[in-house]
């Protein structure tokens, strides 16, 4: 179970095509296949039982053992946020008695005590995200709370609560939380551009190009990041770990970078400004691609879009040749390159059909 589970993680990770997939196609292909591999029966309704009727109401999945409910699992495709179904989710599973239940995009997947006292917030007790922990600690988890082992004995509501209880958590959430400040400012998080943005534009009235958020956060870096020599030595962040060449077309940083050119399909094009990349490649995609563009609406952040047909929705909009579909163009450097490579994948094409001059 542990050599399959860990080959299944260890997919998950390089799949780029998963942030495309609908909630239908994340059960197909992760969840049904991820419970198979922790030894349930996925064509035994009786002991996975789809759309679980709750109050006239459905639950995606309820894990059942001798009929009776074990966990309750709620499925929502990527970029869906997941706190807006959090309430109900646990609502249900606190009026079926259900003590585990878990809400998951696929990637990320919260783990919650419903019978616990507290809020909803307060009853999650873990999180997994396949994309950003090591995959030895997501399968160590994922067979110690729902293998079916483990369920069926009671052993997974005991992990379960020592994992709650644990007094470990704080001497984790310690040593972490400056390795996730780290990451968000080495990398330049989107969330963190957004936030300087709106605070700023709160004092002074004007909201500043991301370009130039990006800049301060560069110019101050050094300054604003914590020594490692505060945090344990035991905790490596995951961005720290080698990743695999497909990763790093993706994940290279770009931040206080020039762009000069761009090649596509090894066709070369000179540009001047990194948001020039983003609208030139979506110029050339509406050519080739003119019957399906739309597909680029699937390509959303982690708040708003990034092509709409309203462009009251973006910040900095521009309209893609006579498609009525607008692209944000007020963002930094990594997203518009992020951004690019997602467009890749949408129609079909490697990675390596597009390359960045950038300086």
């Amino acid at each position: 179970m542990q050599n399959q589970l860990m080959s299944f993680i260890e997919s998950l990770k390089v799949n780029k095509e998963i942030i495309f997939f609908d909630e239908a196609a994340t059960k197909q292909a992760i969840i049904l296949k991820l419970l198979t591999l922790l030894g349930w029966d996925t064509f035994n309704i009786d002991e996975v039982t789809p759309e679980y009727s709750v109050s006239n109401k459905r639950v995606d999945y309820s894990l059942r053992i001798n009929s009776i409910n074990k966990v309750f699992i709620e499925v929502k495709k990527i970029g869906e946020e997941l706190e807006n179904h959090q309430e109900q989710l646990l609502s249900y599973s606190f009026q079926e008695g259900v003590k585990l239940s878990i809400l998951t995009n696929g990637v990320t997947w919260w783990f919650y005590l419903p019978l616990y006292e507290g809020n909803w917030e307060q009853r999650k007790f873990y999180t997994i995200d396949i994309r950003q922990q090591e995959s030895e600690d997501i399968v160590s988890k994922f067979i110690n709370l729902i293998s079916k082992a483990n369920i069926a004995s009671g052993k997974s509501n005991q992990n379960a609560e020592e994992i709650y209880k644990g007094k470990k958590k704080q001497i984790i959430l310690k040593d972490t939380l400056p390795i996730a400040w780290n990451k968000i400012i080495s990398e330049i998080d989107e969330l963190l551009v957004e936030l300087i943005n709106e605070t700023t534009e709160k004092i002074c009235g004007y909201k500043a190009d991301s370009e130039l958020v990006e800049q301060f956060l560069l110019k101050y870096k050094e300054q604003i990041l914590i020594s490692p020599i505060q945090t344990s030595k035991q905790i490596i962040p995951a961005h720290h770990k080698a990743t695999s060449s497909t990763q790093t077309l993706v994940t290279d940083s770009y931040s206080g970078k020039s762009i000069s050119n761009f090649s596509f399909r090894s066709v070369q094009y000179k540009v001047k400004h990194w948001k020039q990349l983003l609208i030139k490649l979506c110029d050339i995609l509406h050519v080739i691609h003119k019957d399906d563009f739309k597909k680029v609406l699937i390509i959303v952040g982690r708040k708003r879009p990034y092509f709409t047909y309203d462009a009251n929705e973006l910040r900095v909009p521009y309209i893609i040749n006579n498609t009525g579909i607008f692209v944000e163009t007020n963002l930094s450097a990594n997203n518009i390159v992020k951004i690019c490579f997602d467009m890749l994948a949408v129609f079909g094409y490697p990675n390596s059909d597009l390359k960045i001059e950038a300086h």
